[in-house]
């Protein structure tokens, strides 16, 4: 993990969404924890990380998401050159789905 990022309280929180145990647990932790435009970016961000894993380009995504061609650009370099985080998310999702 990027040591900037590494503290007691991000600790917590990682710890935190561990721990919850149904889609119900987790949709009301994020509706306590997020305003509603943090978790529409969120969730944004992993929409765009999954457009850009299917090979969609940019105008398709911005059109579909409505994401800045900054964020998509952020995003895609996460997905380049980040921790992999992205990646394990959407292979383990595909394993839910049957996909793998």
């Amino acid at each position: 993990m990027n040591p900037k990022l590494k503290d007691a309280n991000v600790e917590y929180l990682h710890r935190a969404v561990l721990s919850l145990q149904s889609m119900e647990e987790c949709d009301r932790f994020f509706e306590d924890l997020c305003t509603v435009q943090e978790l529409k970016a969120l969730s944004q961000r992993l929409q765009v990380a999954k457009m850009l894993r299917d090979h969609r380009v940019y105008s398709e995504i911005v059109q579909a998401t409505g994401a800045s061609t900054a964020t998509i650009s952020r995003v895609n370099r996460s997905l380049n050159y980040g921790a992999d985080g992205y990646e394990a998310i959407f292979r383990r999702l595909d394993e839910e789905d049957g996909r793998v």
